[in-house]
């Protein structure tokens, strides 16, 4: 089952060599620097690098297996994402996710994926398919334990409503959010497993509602379930 943020990569078996024909060469890997990147930034996203750690660039040198200098490439880049903050001789503290942090990404998420579900109804039989697919998946996910895969599905879900309003400016701003928004998912499912059960549920009805063409409907799930964030920003989870 795919999903739109990760792909399942199979290599074709390779056929015979024979005597005549030339080996092929090894795929060469990914230069040093986004090794790095992605080994870290996947740590932080998925909370194996929880906010407040402090990374050093010999640890992460040694992790990945590459010298210091693709290190502090890699830093500097996640830096600017906002991800870490460089500190000179001592090493990169992961930022943990602030509450402004929360109330802006939900602002944002609102604005952009209320006016995307009006667009999108009346929904196509390929967006419900696809919602439908979705779904399943983040179900068996949620049941086998997994829960950074369940926040990677969860915000793929809303990314392919937010596609189908046809507004292309407004899906790359949101998909500027998916980092943002996976870390903050990963984190509350953790803090509140029982989470999931009511995202699951409030999917459903977000899918029944685009189902039967009601787009306020939608509009209102939407809304109810992008503020349970704000009130976890706020403290007042519940």
């Amino acid at each position: 089952m795919r999903t739109c943020c990760i792909y399942d990569v199979r290599m074709p078996s390779a056929p015979p060599v024979s005597a005549h024909q030339p080996l092929k060469q090894p795929m060469k890997q990914p230069p040093a620097a986004d090794r790095v990147y992605a080994h870290v930034k996947q740590g932080v996203l998925e909370r194996r690098y929880e906010g407040g750690t402090l990374l050093t660039e010999g640890e992460l040198a040694e992790a990945v297996g590459v010298s210091r200098t693709p290190v502090r490439e890699a830093l500097l880049r996640l830096e600017v994402e906002g991800l870490i903050k460089l500190y000179p001789k001592k090493g990169a503290l992961v930022l943990p996710v602030s509450a402004q942090e929360i109330a802006d990404v939900v602002e944002t998420r609102q604005l952009v994926e209320e006016h995307a579900a009006r667009k999108a109804v009346p929904a196509s039989p390929q967006l419900i398919a696809r919602l439908e697919e979705l779904l399943a998946q983040q179900r068996e996910q949620a049941d086998a334990g997994d829960l950074a895969g369940a926040a990677v599905t969860d915000r793929c879900f809303h990314a392919e409503i937010v596609r189908s309003g046809g507004n292309e400016i407004l899906s790359r701003l949101y998909d500027q959010l998916r980092d943002r928004q996976l870390r903050m998912g990963v984190a509350v499912m953790h803090a509140h497993p029982d989470r999931i059960t009511k995202t699951l549920t409030e999917h459903r009805q977000m899918l029944e509602a685009l189902r039967s063409g009601d787009a306020e409907a939608v509009v209102g799930i939407i809304h109810r379930h992008v503020s349970w964030f704000s009130n976890l920003a706020r403290g007042e989870v519940r």
